[in-house]
């Protein structure tokens, strides 16, 4: 047998063993069932994300964590007297949760204000209700507000030191996948298109089930 020959048998064992071992990794208990769906890298891992909380719903029945996500959920932070950014958001937000529901896809969508202090569950429910039906809206005190925050890793700051009626909030925009029982697996900038979020989260949902 040539030497050409062994290396080429050498390099297509080592390339079986790669697949294989990947494959086994994805696979074998405590491996990641999500690997192929993922397309996100952050430090720590999407793990890192997430925390129990206690809210007040659009409807005023507070609700945990686990409660609100009961299902695939696409969850954003944000505030109704936003000018710009949140309502195309939401929107975007809505269009995927809709392309997921017709294909079959049991998903919904979550709204957490960054501004509890003028979003009462009777604003968010209105707000809310101009998306989606199965748009959820989250407030809480201040206090209940920032802790939710800092378990998304999500900046935010009201410009009030002038006006307390009329102010701006600065605010991250990402949205995060959330899968039951609250494990955070995926994260979406507003540049990403609502087709290529229905996509990814189907890969999410595909790979669940």
């Amino acid at each position: 047998m040539t030497d050409r020959k062994i290396l080429m048998i050498g390099t297509a064992a080592a390339i079986g063993i790669l697949a294989g071992g990947a494959l086994y990794l994805t696979m074998r208990p405590g491996g990641d069932p999500f690997a192929q769906c993922s397309s996100s890298a952050v430090a720590g891992g999407m793990g890192a994300f997430g925390t129990d909380f206690t809210l007040t719903r659009d409807d005023g029945q507070r609700v945990t964590d686990a409660q609100v996500f009961d299902k695939p959920t696409l969850l954003y932070f944000g505030y109704t007297f936003c000018p710009d950014v949140c309502p195309l958001d939401a929107a975007r937000n809505a269009d995927a949760e809709a392309l997921l529901v017709e294909d079959g896809k049991d998903v919904q969508t979550v709204f957490i204000t960054v501004d509890p202090r003028r979003d009462t569950p009777e604003i968010l429910a209105d707000y809310t209700a101009l998306f989606s039906d199965r748009m959820i809206g989250l407030t809480g005190t201040d206090e209940e507000i920032a802790a939710v925050n800092r378990g998304w890793r999500n900046y935010y700051k009201a410009h009030d030191e002038e006006d307390q009626e009329y102010y701006l909030v600065d605010h991250m925009t990402n949205t995060y996948l959330v899968m039951p029982g609250g494990q955070t697996v995926e994260f979406f900038s507003r540049e990403t298109p609502s087709e290529q979020i229905a996509e990814t989260v189907a890969c999410y949902v595909d790979a669940s089930a």
